[in-house]
C-alpha cells in the first residue's frame, strides 16, 4: 500500500512543522488527529481541509464538526473521505483550518509517496520541528475580546513610565526661553556687546 508523507506547516510560523506518514486508505479525520497528537490541541474542534492549488487557493472543503449551514450544503466529512480520493498530484496541497472559533491555518503538502514498511504502525510522525504555539481557545480557556482596552492601558502606562507629560515639556522650554532672553540680554547689555539694529 502507498504511504503519503505530508509536511504540515503553521501558516504564520513557517519554522514550526510536522511530517507525518499516512496510509493512502486513511481518512482526513485520521490526518487531523495525528496532526494534533503533535500539537496537543483538542481534536474535537470544528476544522476543515480544503483541496488547494499551488497558490493555496481553497477548493473543495472536507469538514469535521461542521456548522448547520455547511451541513445543509452537504459538505464532505473528514471521517468519510479517504486521502487517496483527493491526491491527484505528487505534490498535492491542502489548506487546513483548525478550530474556526479561534483558528490556526496550516499548509499541508504531500512531499513523498513511499512504500509501506512491514511491521510499522501508521499513521506515524516522521519529524516534529518546533513547539506548537499555545492556543487558549483550544484548551477551553475563556477568550475575551477586549484588546482595545488592553492597548489603551498599555499606551497610558507606557507614557507614565517614560515620564512623558506634554505640559511639563512646554513649561521647561518656556523657562529656558525666559532665562535666555532675560539673562543673556542683561549680560550682553552690561558688557556693551549687544547692538540694536
Amino acid at each position: 500500500m502507498a504511504i503519503y508523507r505530508f509536511k504540515v506547516t503553521f501558516e504564520d510560523y513557517e519554522d514550526i512543522y510536522r511530517e507525518v506518514d499516512m496510509q493512502s486508505k486513511s481518512t482526513f479525520l485520521e490526518l487531523h488527529e495525528v496532526i494534533h497528537s503533535t500539537t496537543s490541541y483538542e481534536v474535537e474542534r470544528s476544522s476543515s481541509f480544503f483541496v488547494s492549488n499551488d497558490q493555496w487557493k481553497k477548493g473543495t472543503e472536507i469538514a469535521h464538526l461542521p456548522n448547520d449551514r455547511k451541513k445543509k450544503n452537504e459538505v464532505l466529512l473528514m471521517a468519510d473521505v479517504k486521502l487517496s480520493k483527493f491526491i491527484d498530484d505528487p505534490h498535492q496541497k491542502f489548506y487546513y483550518v483548525y478550530n474556526f472559533d479561534r483558528p490556526y491555518d496550516f499548509h499541508v503538502e504531500l512531499v513523498k509517496i513511499l512504500k509501506e514498511e512491514e511491521g510499522k504502525v501508521y499513521p506515524a510522525v516522521f519529524k516534529s520541528i518546533g513547539q506548537a504555539p499555545k492556543n487558549a481557545a483550544a484548551a477551553d480557556f475563556p477568550v475575551t475580546d477586549d484588546t482595545d482596552e488592553e492597548e489603551e492601558d498599555f499606551i497610558h502606562e507606557g507614557a507614565e513610565e517614560y515620564g512623558v507629560d506634554e505640559e511639563d515639556d512646554f513649561d521647561t522650554f518656556d523657562e529656558e526661553d525666559e532665562k535666555s532672553e532675560g539673562g543673556e540680554d542683561s549680560e550682553k547689555s552690561s558688557s556693551g556687546y549687544r547692538d540694536d539694529y
